[in-house]
């Protein structure tokens, strides 16, 4: 298809039927052309299309790039990679065996979702703790806008940070093979501790997961 000028556009659509291998086999389009309230949405996928493992150069906000904005977007990729993991978990966290969303013997965490913070299941917890993320992502009191968000509602992502932090922990104590094998295909907790560590969203006293070389196992810490 040509656009008024007599180029050739671009069509990145995927279609019914499309194979899973030919999923965005089109060219990448350069950030400062994406005219869309979305385009650092789409601009973050399409780093993570392009490779995967490559954490810091999906982290490189664009030149001129609102960073609230940009730690939003993100977080919000992230909430919806974590699905992923929390599909896996259901074949084998069940509420028998995994009682209590703890990570080390050290930490055991209340789940929020409740009216009064509670002990719950870690498969519950993951599902409480994402269904909470996407509400308060997704609502049109504190994020009305995908371009401009006021420091008042960026403030709040730390929160979210450090409760869906804890499925990474508890995966990595708990469910290791799983975890191994999530993290060799896409990388995300390594992404994820970067990203917060990066923006200061979380205290490097509770990145308990050694996923970055300069991270050291945990030997003590609080609950």
């Amino acid at each position: 298809m040509a656009d008024e000028g007599g180029e050739t556009a671009v069509l990145r659509r995927i279609r019914p039927g499309t194979k899973t291998e030919d999923f965005r086999n089109w060219e990448d389009q350069p950030f400062e052309e994406m005219d869309s309230t979305l385009a650092v949405q789409q601009h973050i996928q399409q780093c993570i299309a392009r490779d995967i493992s490559n954490v810091d150069g999906i982290l490189t906000a664009p030149d001129g790039q609102d960073e609230g904005v940009w730690k939003y977007e993100h977080l919000r990729q992230f909430c919806l990679e974590l699905n992923g993991i929390a599909v896996k978990l259901q074949g084998e966290c069940n509420p028998d065996t995994c009682t209590q969303m703890t990570a080390t013997e050290q930490w055991i965490f209340l789940c929020a979702a409740h009216k009064t913070p509670k002990e719950c299941p870690a498969i519950d917890y993951t599902r409480h703790t994402l269904d909470g993320a996407a509400c308060l992502l997704n609502s049109n009191k504190y994020f009305p806008s995908r371009v401009s968000i006021k420091e008042s509602s960026v403030a709040k992502l730390g929160s979210v940070c450090r409760r869906i932090y804890r499925i990474f922990s508890h995966a990595y104590f708990h469910h290791r093979a799983l975890f191994d094998q999530h993290e060799n295909e896409t990388h995300l907790c390594k992404r994820f501790t970067t990203f917060v560590t990066k923006y200061k969203l979380m205290a490097k006293d509770n990145l308990i997961v050694p996923i970055l070389e300069e991270t050291p196992a945990p030997d003590e810490s609080e609950a």
